[in-house]
């Protein structure tokens, strides 16, 4: 099953491009970093074959979206507004979510600002905002360095990393890719990350700032995810020192956690298990559509 493709405006001067395929109860798949739609392409097929309206679209800054210019134009509530506009400019007042890494953020986003219009929620290898912050710590915090790089002020990071993007990008395509990426494929991620430097920075930015303030206002208001809950990720915890579990369920009400084998792209690393925990995950009882 192939990909049919649009362009959907989501927000003044933002329009995204989406992969869409299949038909019936639409499910929304948000990419991660420095990914774009094709990250899902052998999940989708799997979720359409199950009788699912599959939708891919490629995040505000990203692939062959739009790209605006500055922080605030990433705040996670922000690109979470353009996936709510996504699914009602094609038809669906409510839907089905699931995000990787950045993706995920995203999704989390949209989750506890639009609780009424998200019917079920995954993610996929990562930690809310908040969370991440507190437990990159010491050495071990290392592995996060991107997370620090493209949090200061601009344009240093921009300037680095477009000194030299291919280098850049690759380094966590390769370290995570776990030599699952086809040359292909690999080479396309390359391509739209070489050309969005600044709006990848933008967005990294804003975890650092904006969506610190947004989340620890809704920590601090008790705000949770009231929909069904599925994250997979890697054993983070034990090599960090943290309880993923104990941490997500600070956040969500009806949480299964999931710790995969599969390294951080497992979607393209091992799609059959994310996909059956897809399906589980939407095959339960979703919360009231009460805002």
């Amino acid at each position: 099953m192939e990909f049919s493709y649009r362009r959907v405006e989501v927000a003044p001067a933002v329009s995204l491009n989406v992969a869409v395929c299949g038909e019936g109860r639409p499910v929304v798949l948000l990419h991660g970093f420095p990914q774009t739609h094709l990250m899902w392409r052998h999940v989708a097929p799997a979720l359409a074959a199950a009788g699912h309206l599959v939708i891919c679209p490629d995040l505000r800054g990203y692939g062959d979206s739009d790209k605006p210019e500055g922080t605030a134009a990433y705040a996670k509530r922000v690109m979470a507004q353009d996936v709510v506009a996504l699914a009602g400019a094609l038809g669906h007042e409510r839907f089905a979510l699931a995000g990787h890494d950045r993706g995920a953020l995203v999704a989390i986003r949209a989750g506890l600002d639009h609780p009424s219009r998200i019917t079920h929620l995954a993610l996929l290898d990562v930690l809310p905002t908040l969370d991440s912050w507190e437990v990159l710590r010491g050495t071990a915090g290392i592995v996060g360095f991107h997370l620090y790089l493209m949090a200061a002020p601009a344009p240093l990071p921009e300037r680095l990393i477009a000194g030299a993007p291919d280098a850049f990008f690759g380094h966590f395509l390769d370290l995570w890719g776990n030599g699952s990426l086809p040359a292909a494929i690999r080479q396309r991620y390359l391509e739209a990350s070489r050309d969005a430097v600044p709006s990848i920075v933008a967005d990294y930015r804003a975890t650092a700032t904006v969506d610190v303030e947004h989340d620890e206002a809704d920590r601090a208001a008790g705000r949770r995810l009231r929909m069904p809950v599925t994250v997979l990720q890697q054993d983070w915890g034990a090599a960090m020192g943290f309880d993923a579990k104990a941490r997500w369920g600070a956040w969500a009400e009806d949480l299964s956690h999931h710790t995969v084998n599969a390294g951080h792209f497992m979607a393209e690393e091992e799609p059959e298990p994310v996909v059956r925990h897809l399906l589980e995950l939407l095959s339960r009882e979703p919360a009231s559509p009460v805002s």
